[in-house]
């Protein structure tokens, strides 16, 4: 299977996989100044063509917050197959809390790929006819 990737910014890092990984790091493809509590979307210089029937997870890496100060706004980014154009950049959504610095080139989230889920036909029911677990957050209860 190929993963296509156009890199929209000079001297961007490229992508490379890393050994014992099922993630690709991402790098922000200009300096960027946030202030604390500001909101902004980071260009990550790229636009991938991904496999039919897939879709990418982003996330921010482990260090993100420790090094930048940064979540992400959304929490879990989404990119389905559809978004594969040309100039179909990839961004981080996030939000600083404190002031911070990003470098170009920084490694600040990591991306993903999955199966999209399969079609599922939704039936209207009054009995799922399965037991009940003793409601949320009950497992390990006993």
């Amino acid at each position: 299977m190929q993963l296509k990737i156009k890199y929209l910014v000079p001297d961007l890092e490229k992508i490379k996989r890393v050994p014992n990984s099922d993630w690709f790091d991402l790098r922000s493809a200009e300096d960027i100044t946030m202030k604390k509590d500001e909101y902004k979307l980071i260009p990550l210089g790229i636009a991938i063509q991904l496999p039919y029937n897939y879709e990418a997870y982003i996330v921010p890496r482990s260090s993100t917050f420790k090094n930048f100060g940064l979540i992400q706004a959304n929490h879990f980014g989404v990119v389905d197959q559809s978004y594969c154009g040309n100039n179909d950049q990839w961004y981080f959504s996030c939000i600083a809390f404190r002031d911070t610095t990003i470098k170009k080139n920084d490694r600040i989230c990591q991306f993903r790929i999955n199966e999209k889920q399969p079609f599922f036909d939704i039936i209207e029911t009054d009995d799922l006819q399965a037991p009940d677990r003793n409601g949320f957050g009950s497992t390990g209860i006993k």
